[in-house]
C-alpha cells in the first residue's frame, strides 16, 4: 500500500470526512536537492469534517499530525493541509 493510501485511510478511519482528497506532490520536486526517483515525501490534504468545525486551525493540524502517527510523518518532507 502507498502512502497516499495509507494516508486516506488513517484519516477516513478517525475523522469520518464529508470530503477527502490525498494528493502525492513528490513529483513536483524532481530536480530538487534530496529527491529521489520512487519516493513519496511530499503530500497536499484536502479535507472537511465535522469533528474540525470548532477547533482553531493549530488544533485540527495536531490532529491531522497525530492520527497519521511517528511512522508515517517520519518519511513525509513536506505536508499542505487545506481544511474546507
Amino acid at each position: 500500500m502507498n502512502y497516499v493510501h495509507k494516508i486516506d485511510k488513517l484519516l477516513r478511519e478517525c475523522f469520518e470526512p464529508i470530503f477527502l482528497e490525498v494528493i502525492d506532490e513528490s513529483e513536483l520536486h524532481r530536480g530538487h536537492t534530496g529527491f529521489k526517483e520512487g519516493t513519496q515525501t511530499h503530500f497536499k490534504i484536502l479535507i472537511s469534517a465535522k469533528i474540525f468545525e470548532k477547533m482553531p486551525r493549530v488544533a485540527r493540524e495536531r490532529a491531522i499530525h497525530k492520527a497519521l502517527g511517528s511512522s508515517i510523518m517520519q518519511d513525509i518532507h513536506a505536508l499542505s493541509i487545506k481544511f474546507q
